[in-house]
């Protein structure tokens, strides 16, 4: 039986982050292309391309810096603002689960019946 875990959503003037946002940035950094990130991750180019710009305005800063394609294809990278933006995520996400735990394991005793 999966344990009870805490799912982390941030909401900052700006806009939101959370857990899908992350990831996608995780998949563009680790497939080096939004595109191969949207399919890695069951989404469509569009959405992938949504969720990076809006991951943009957010920071105020490009999260992903993408270079068009062509005959040689295009690619992605995460900017320092980018991975800055997934291990601040990251650790905030850690901390929330370690101040959480106890608690988490009583509700998730107590929902056993």
């Amino acid at each position: 039986m999966k344990e009870a875990a805490l799912s982390l959503r941030i909401d900052l003037p700006q806009g939101r982050i959370g857990p899908g946002k992350v990831r996608l940035l995780e998949a563009i950094d680790r497939e080096g292309s939004i595109s191969a990130a949207g399919r890695a991750l069951g989404m469509s180019y569009k959405r992938a391309w949504d969720l990076v710009d809006a991951l943009n305005r957010l920071l105020g800063t490009p999260a992903v810096q993408a270079s068009p394609g062509g005959h040689r294809g295009g690619g992605a990278v995460l900017t320092e603002a980018g991975r800055g933006l997934v291990a601040d995520y990251r650790a905030i996400e850690r901390a929330a689960q370690r101040a959480a735990e106890p608690r988490l394991a009583a509700l998730a005793q107590r929902a056993k019946g």
